[in-house]
């Protein structure tokens, strides 16, 4: 890869693209890119916290394209987005006190549990039924917590943090799938924005890789908020479902 740089960076912008897309739709875009970086000979953490930085502007892209649906959540949000602020903060601390060896071995595992989340979710959902606007102060704290501890594993590697997010909005009773993506890729959005800057002050970002990247993702994130309108929330499920099973196998045939 070394032999043909451009080479690397058109791979880097299609792997940003992609990822874009399936951030905007069902989540798990982390798992296209994260090893295109690798697969390009970049270091696991600086690849990995680089991807954090470069998606952010896809995911902030996917928001906005479904704005509509956000603005209908005003005091879920209250308690969603400063435990996206912290835990964002708090795994990337993490992820630069964790040795590379160490990170790649825990990545594939915490995809499949992230991954058996999102395919029990109907069973999941049941125990949360009722009005979103209407819940008590106990389970608005079981959710800031929920939250809390999904943004501390984004900030920490971030593939299937949108995975986790769906299948806990559906647990609080946010039963519309588009609704769920919609506060989704806000919540990506400010947890990524988060450990990405924490990540630039720690000086662990390759900035010409997070261009590529970048650019890659708006274009998808901007494209995937039209796409996932279109399709139905039992293709987008499947979409998620599918893209952390074959994200595991592959990471564990890696070794």
């Amino acid at each position: 890869m070394n032999t043909f740089p451009g080479l690397d960076y058109l791979a880097i912008f299609v792997g940003g693209t992609c990822a874009g897309i399936m951030n905007a739709v069902a989540g798990g875009g982390t798992l296209v890119s994260f090893p295109i970086l690798l697969w390009a000979g970049r270091d696991p953490i600086l690849a990995n916290a680089t991807n954090a930085l470069a998606l952010w502007p896809g995911s902030l892209a996917g928001a906005w394209g479904f704005r509509r649906e956000i603005v209908a959540f005003p005091r879920l949000l209250r308690f969603l987005l400063p435990a996206a602020v912290i835990g964002g903060l708090v795994g990337g601390c993490l992820l630069l006190a964790t040795p590379s060896k160490m990170f790649l071995l825990f990545v594939p595992y915490l995809i499949l549990f992230a991954t058996v989340v999102l395919a029990a979710k109907s069973a999941l959902a049941r125990l949360g039924r009722g009005s979103t606007e209407n819940r008590s102060g106990a389970h608005a704290g079981l959710l800031f917590a929920g939250q809390l501890a999904v943004s501390v594993y984004g900030g920490y590697f971030g593939a299937g943090m949108g995975i986790l997010m769906l299948a806990a909005l559906g647990l609080y009773g946010v039963t519309d799938f588009h609704e769920r993506n919609a506060l989704k890729n806000l919540l990506s959005a400010t947890t990524n924005g988060l450990a990405g800057l924490f990540f630039i002050i720690a000086g662990a970002i390759r900035w010409d890789d997070a261009l590529a990247l970048g650019v890659g993702a708006v274009v998808g994130g901007l494209l995937g908020a039209a796409i996932g309108r279109r399709l139905s929330s039992r293709v987008l499920q499947g979409v998620a479902i599918a893209v952390g099973v074959v994200a595991t196998a592959a990471l564990l045939l890696r070794r």
